[in-house]
């Protein structure tokens, strides 16, 4: 059964921060800014679902709407919202309202986990962290002061001089106002030492550098110093899915990134990433994706 996700939107989003992302990104696509770890986005029609991953990050909707898909979770976020992942997360990612003349303007800013547990040290919170695991995403009503802080952020693009200077002071805000709101509980569990969350999270990164390997669950588990049945009830609590799940996805994922870019066969594809077998590869290619795998990729290709 799915649940969805969706709070009451924040009185519309700043039309000057509409308006400047907009003149920044004039064309659907992805914009890197000068600002480091700042990417503007847009499109100008609603897209189809796509599976990718969302990294340790912050995505804001400043025009239109988005809806994120992570196992049954459904998050909905539009104009006034603000979404937050911990760790990396496979999701099925789609715009749901966009046109030509109204296109989906949105903005992601990744997040540094060590600035995360800098500033978390230097807290006090009002509330003691819960012991319970909890996703590690979250949608929520942005509090005034971090819309703030985010346009004064796009605002600074103006200024490219001063870029080196303040985006990192006003990073650094973003940060503490993520940790002092509704965000906090989520970056906090990554960042506690200890933690059940900071657990998963380093067998979560484990297994982006080792997904090519055959593991056990008992390893992984070894991993978090957790049983095995304890690690599968934890893992799917922050990921949204099963340790064997996730890691089919780095699988499939990492080899529609080698095909795109290599120009390599589905066969040759799949061994690089773990699979044995060719055929299965290919059936779950196509269960994730929806089209098998040279059929996927030589349409991106053409979109490109």
């Amino acid at each position: 059964m799915q649940t969805s996700h969706q709070t009451a939107a924040y009185p519309s989003s700043s039309p000057s921060l509409a308006d400047m992302v907009g003149n920044i990104i004039q064309a659907d696509g992805d914009c890197t800014t000068q600002v480091p770890g700042l990417i503007m986005v847009r499109r100008s029609k609603v897209t189809d679902p796509m599976p990718c991953f969302y990294g340790l990050g912050l995505g804001v909707t400043v025009q239109g709407s988005k809806r994120v898909n992570l196992g049954e979770e459904v998050f909905d976020y539009v104009p006034g919202q603000s979404l937050v992942t911990s760790v990396d997360l496979p999701v099925v990612s789609y715009v749901t309202s966009a046109s030509s003349t109204q296109p989906f303007l949105g903005m992601y800013l990744m997040l540094d986990a060590l600035a995360i547990t800098q500033c978390a040290a230097g807290m006090t919170f009002a509330a003691p962290l819960k012991a319970t695991t909890s996703l590690a995403m979250s949608v929520v009503t942005m509090e005034e002061g971090l819309l703030d802080a985010i346009t004064r952020l796009v605002r600074l693009l103006d200024e490219p001089q001063l870029v080196p200077m303040l985006a990192p002071l006003i990073q650094q805000e973003i940060i503490v106002r993520l940790l002092n709101g509704e965000h906090g509980p989520v970056l906090r569990h990554l960042v506690t030492a200890g933690s059940t969350g900071q657990q998963i999270a380093r067998v979560i990164a484990w297994l982006k550098q080792n997904y090519t390997e055959d593991v056990a669950i008992d390893e992984l588990a070894s991993k978090a110093h957790m049983s095995a049945s304890t690690f599968r009830l934890h893992f799917r609590t922050v990921a949204g899915m099963s340790p064997l799940q996730y890691l089919k996805h780095l699988r499939l994922q990492n080899a529609r990134q080698i095909m795109l870019i290599e120009d390599i066969d589905a066969s040759s594809a799949a061994l690089r990433v773990g699979y044995e077998s060719a055929s299965q590869f290919s059936r779950e290619y196509t269960r994730l994706f929806g089209e098998p795998p040279l059929r996927d990729v030589r349409r991106m290709r053409m979109g490109m």
